[in-house]
């Protein structure tokens, strides 16, 4: 690569929009981007300090900048698509999917034959696609091929071969799928209406087929002709029930282009549907792999390039989720209400549908993949200064004022480590003090790690609201913990997320992942402390029962219960039973207590 210092190239480079490009000392690619001014967008790298580490990495390894100029904005953004694809740098985003899509061909032939195909070979034949899947492509045709007999063959079916009669009709001809053009049983003008209404219902417009078809059942209902109007009253219902199945909106939307986009750490899934004579025609979701912490308005708009090129999109109006900079030839249309805005929802429905598909996929195939993404979205969306690998979640249970205790829940890489779960009895506090109750667990709790020198935890969650956040604040102060351990609490009514020092909660969004964990770790630590609670009263109960009987003491009544497991079993014990476990004298005085 050339030895010129990075800042005497940044001097070289013009402030027109362009494409740039960041080699290693190797001279292999690291980096395209584009820019509507390239010095400024350029220099930006060097004259600031950025948070993501791997944009610091690729900074530090940047030897050589090459620049193309182009005349505008849009002209930058599809040389940028076009260049990460040939090249596929290391740091850029990666646009997965690079399967090849089915497509509809309509044969440049004299009798048109309509097929799948995932070959696009230029030879004048109508392409019609690329489909997202092969059941599309299927279901298209049937229903095609139900209403309008074509051909399957592959004869040549010119004229002069015709009239010599070269060819006889096939099976399909018997079975009503062809009406036998190759005896010229069926003439071209025909056959190429027929076609005609086929492209215009592969792009979703029924009305000619319709219109046609009504008009041809009419004619022979008039003619008292009604069986073969009723086979077209059939073909009128297959095209309207399929018409019916693929509208969502009224009909004047019209050849429009549906993007939206989600993202989490690492990656964004953009939505594209397609819509014409307001029906949906294409759905298709692309997943895009981070590579630098990019913005969403940047992926969605290298997926727009990308996607509107391999599925031929000629649409001129975009429906987006907000504004962004492509051709100015495109009309750009935010949408705040209105079929356009459920349009948007429906779409921002497909993505996060598809990326919840992929993340079941991910916990089945790479669950370690599935932890870590989970892990680097907690850290974003709770803003850490670290993963918390290792979380621990303290609740007070004191129902009715008696038996307070307290539980201490821990998971591990986001699933529970029952085994490090722990009870507490409350020693020094009087009466229901939730407050006071929570300072003392969390002191006991992490008192004893630090005197263990066990590990702690990277974050601690509070089952309450800025009152509990606090007193578990007061033990962290007592133990010089404040601020090496990340805490926050979480108030049940509206799940509102409290920080120290924060009277303004953070409200995370009810789908999000990371509100999923909380919520989990909340809910496991009330039912181990509900439970605990639950078998301390009963045992206080069973006990007290006991020692009513005078002579029977909390040793005596701990003795019955391990031979008998029950008070019932005790109450229903004969005299010679009760005497081998407490001998004689209690025993009369016990049995006589419950007969």
């Amino acid at each position: 690569m050339s030895q010129i210092p990075i800042d005497v190239q940044l001097t070289a480079l013009p402030n027109g929009p362009g494409v740039y490009q960041f080699y290693d000392k190797d001279d292999k690619i690291l980096y395209v981007g584009k820019a509507k001014n390239l010095k400024k967008r350029v220099s930006s790298y060097f004259n600031k300090n950025h948070e993501y580490g791997k944009t610091r990495v690729l900074v530090k390894k940047i030897r050589g900048i090459k620049h193309i100029v182009v005349p505008t904005e849009s002209d930058a953004l599809l040389l940028e698509n076009n260049l990460i694809k040939e090249y596929k740098p290391r740091y850029n985003v990666l646009l997965k999917d690079d399967k090849s899509y089915p497509w509809l061909c309509l044969k440049n032939e004299r009798f048109p034959r309509l097929f799948p195909t995932r070959r696009v070979i230029k030879d004048g034949s109508e392409y019609y696609g690329p489909y997202t899947s092969m059941k599309t492509v299927r279901t298209l045709l049937d229903l095609i091929k139900s209403v309008y007999p074509l051909r399957t063959c592959t004869y040549d079916l010119s004229e002069e071969k015709i009239k010599a009669g070269k060819y006889k009709v096939c099976l399909e001809y018997h079975l009503g799928n062809c009406k036998g053009p190759c005896e010229g049983l069926q003439s071209s003008e025909e056959y190429n209406r027929q076609i005609a209404d086929i492209k215009e219902i592969i792009k979703g417009n029924f009305k000619s087929s319709l219109q046609y078809f009504k008009g041809q059942m009419k004619s022979l209902a008039e003619e008292m002709r009604y069986e073969e109007a009723q086979r077209i009253k059939d073909k009128i219902d297959v095209l309207e029930n399929y018409q019916v199945k693929s509208t969502i909106v009224n009909p004047k939307i019209s050849d429009v282009d549906v993007f939206t986009i989600i993202s989490d750490t690492a990656l964004a899934y953009v939505n594209f549907l397609q819509l014409s004579h307001g029906s949906i025609i294409r759905s298709h979701t692309m997943e895009i792999k981070k590579k630098l912490d990019e913005p969403d308005e940047d992926l969605l708009q290298l997926a727009i390039v990308e996607i509107r090129q391999r599925f031929n999109s000629q649409s001129k109006e975009l429906y987006l989720p907000f504004d962004v900079a492509l051709d100015a030839t495109l009309k750009i249309t935010v949408p705040k209400l209105g079929d356009k805005k459920r349009l948007l929802e429906l779409s921002e429905r497909n993505a996060k549908f598809f990326r919840q598909e992929r993340f079941n996929q991910i916990k089945i195939i790479d669950p370690d993949r599935h932890t870590n993404r989970i892990m680097a979205q907690m850290k974003k969306d709770l803003k850490l200064s670290e993963e918390p690998r290792h979380i621990e979640c303290f609740d007070n249970s004191n129902i009715q004022g008696t038996n307070p205790v307290a539980a201490c829940v821990v998971f591990k890489d986001g699933k529970p480590s029952k085994k490090d779960y722990r009870h507490f009895n409350i020693k020094t506090v009087t009466g229901p003090d939730d407050f006071a109750s929570m300072e003392e667990v969390v002191f006991r709790r992490y008192k004893r790690l630090l005197e263990e020198e066990e590990p702690l935890p990277q974050l601690i969650i509070i089952d309450g609201g800025k009152g509990q956040l606090s007193s578990a604040l007061k033990s962290l102060d007592a133990l010089g913990l404040r601020g090496k351990i990340a805490i926050v609490g979480i108030a049940k009514r509206l799940e509102e997320i409290y920080f120290p020092g924060d009277s303004i909660p953070l409200y995370l969004d009810k789908k999000s992942e990371s509100l999923k964990i909380i919520q989990q770790l909340r809910n496991e630590a009330h039912r181990f402390g509900i439970t605990f609670h639950r078998n301390k009263r009963s045992k206080s109960a069973i006990n007290s029962e006991l020692e009513n009987i005078e002579g029977v003491g909390e040793k005596t009544a701990r003795d019955l219960l391990k031979k008998f497991k029950s008070v019932k079993r005790i109450k229903e014990a004969s005299l010679e039973h009760l005497t081998e476990v407490v001998g004689a004298s209690k025993a009369k005085k016990i049995y006589g207590a419950f007969h």
